[in-house]
C-alpha cells in the first residue's frame, strides 16, 4: 500500500526510515541487524513512514534483512533519498576535531553546560561576574569525564529577553580563555556571530548555535572561512515566544525536514557538511508530547548522517511527567532521557549533572561490552 500510494502522489510525498527493533550484539544474527552510525547499537528494523503536507499517510516495518529490497522497489524519487537515508543511518561518524582534542564519536559522551549568566533557569546564576568561579566549575566537568564543556552567556530560556553581544563576549570570554589554557575543549553557545568570532579566538573549538544560524545574518559568513564544528539546533520562534502555542503537523517529521533544510543551507553558505552536527531542540517551541514524540522518534534522525547532540538535561518535560518537580529535584529524569538517547545512537548529551551522567554512560558502556563480547 505505502509503494502503491507513494507513487501515485509522487514528489508531494516524502518517506522516512526511523530504525527500530534494537539488539543487544549482533552475535548470531548475519543478515538481519545493522549498526546504527558506527556506535554501540544495532537495530533489526526500519519503521517507513510516508507523509505528504498533511501529515503520514502510511507505514510499514521492515526487517532489515529485506530493506534493500524494499528500497529498491519504491518509485523515484523515493528510492534514491531512501537508499540515502539508509546508507546515511549506518555510516560512522567521523571524530570531532577540537583544535588538538579529538573526540571519537563511536560512543556517547557528555558535553557539560556551563552557563556563565545571571538567569539561569538551572542554577539561578552566580558565575557571570566570576571567572575564576567559571573556570573552576568547567574544570570540574572535565574532569568528572565531560567531552566538551559548552560556556553559554545568554539565557534562551522559555520567555528570556536577548542580551547585548558586547556583554555576552564580556560574560564568556574570561572563562573560556581559562579554560582553554587549561586543556579543556570548549563549545561557545551563542546566536551571535560577534560572540562566536570572539570565543573562536579565545580558544573555543567549536560553535553551538540554537537558532541553527538564522537569528544573525553574520554568523554564516564568519563560520564559513574557519574549521571548527557547528551544532545547529531547532527551535520555533524565539526564547520570548517559542512556549506560546507552538504547532506542528507532526513534531518528529517537522524537525527532520527544518534540520535537513538547515543543513543544506548551512553548506550551500560554504560551511562543510562534515563540520555539521544537529540537536532537535528539546524544548525549544514544543509542548510536553511534541518533545515526547522527538525523544522517541530521535533514532530517525540519523538518517540526515551527522552527529547528534541531545539536549534535555532538567528540562521541564522532567518536570510535566514528574509532578513539577523544581529544577534541582530533575536529575533522575534527566538521566532517564540521556539514557533513552544514547540507546537510540545520540552521540553527544547535553548536560548539567556532568558527574552523574557519566557514571550513567559507563555503566551503560559496561553492559555494551558484555553483551558485545562474544562468549
Amino acid at each position: 500500500m505505502i509503494v502503491a500510494e507513494l507513487a501515485r502522489r509522487g514528489s508531494a510525498a516524502k518517506l522516512y526510515l526511523r530504525p527500530t527493533g534494537f539488539v543487544d550484539a549482533p552475535f548470531g544474527f548475519d543478515g538481519q541487524v545493522m549498526r546504527l552510525a558506527g556506535g554501540l547499537v544495532w537495530f533489526s528494523g526500519v519503521e517507513a513512514i510516508a507523509a505528504d503536507a498533511d501529515g503520514r499517510f502510511g507505514q510499514v516495518l521492515v526487517p532489515v534483512e529485506r530493506i534493500e529490497d524494499f528500497l529498491g522497489g519504491l518509485p523515484e524519487p523515493h528510492r534514491t533519498a531512501g537508499e540515502r537515508a539508509f546508507a546515511r543511518l549506518r555510516e560512522p561518524r567521523a571524530p570531532l576535531r577540537l583544535g588538538s582534542r579529538q573526540v571519537r564519536l563511536d560512543q556517547p559522551h557528555a558535553m557539560g553546560i556551563l552557563n556563565v549568566t545571571p538567569d539561569s533557569f538551572s542554577d539561578g546564576g552566580g558565575l557571570a561576574d566570576d571567572p575564576a568561579a567559571a573556570t573552576r566549575a568547567g574544570v570540574r566537568m572535565a574532569e568528572a569525564g565531560a567531552a566538551i564543556v559548552d560556556v553559554g552567556g545568554e539565557s534562551t530560556r522559555p520567555g528570556a529577553k536577548p542580551v547585548w553581544e558586547g556583554d555576552e563576549i564580556a560574560r564568556v570570554r574570561p572563562a573560556i580563555e581559562r579554560l582553554a589554557a587549561a586543556g579543556v575543549a570548549v563549545s561557545i553557545d551563542t546566536r551571535k556571530g560577534a560572540v562566536m568570532e570572539a570565543a573562536l579566538t579565545a580558544g573555543a573549538a567549536m560553535v553551538n548555535d540554537v537558532s541553527a544560524l538564522t537569528y544573525d545574518p553574520r554568523a554564516t559568513g564568519i563560520l564559513s572561512g574557519g574549521t571548527c564544528p557547528v551544532v545547529l539546533m531547532h527551535h520555533q520562534g524565539t526564547p520570548e515566544t517559542m512556549q506560546k502555542d507552538p504547532r506542528y503537523r507532526d513534531a518528529l517529521l517537522d524537525v527532520y525536514d527544518w534540520l535537513e533544510a538547515r543543513v543544506e543551507a548551512a553548506v550551500a553558505a560554504g560551511i562543510a557538511r562534515e563540520r555539521l552536527l544537529i540537536d532537535p531542540g528539546i524544548g525549544f517551541g514544543k509542548a510536553l508530547r511534541h518533545n515526547l514524540q522527538v525523544l522517541n522518534g530521535l533514532s530517525m534522525l540519523q538518517g540526515l548522517g551527522l552527529p547528534i547532540v541531545l539536549g534535555a538535561s532538567r528540562k521541564r518535560t522532567v518536570a510535566a511527567l514528574t509532578g513539577e518537580v523544581p529544577v534541582g529535584q530533575r536529575l533522575g529524569g534527566s538521566l532517564a532521557l540521556a539514557l533513552a538517547g544514547a540507546h537510540q545512537g545520540v552521540q553527544l548529551l547535553r548536560v548539567h549533572d556532568v558527574f552523574e551522567t557519566v557514571q550513567a554512560l559507563r555503566v551503560w558502556r559496561g553492559l555494551r561490552d558484555e553483551a558485545l563480547t562474544p562468549a
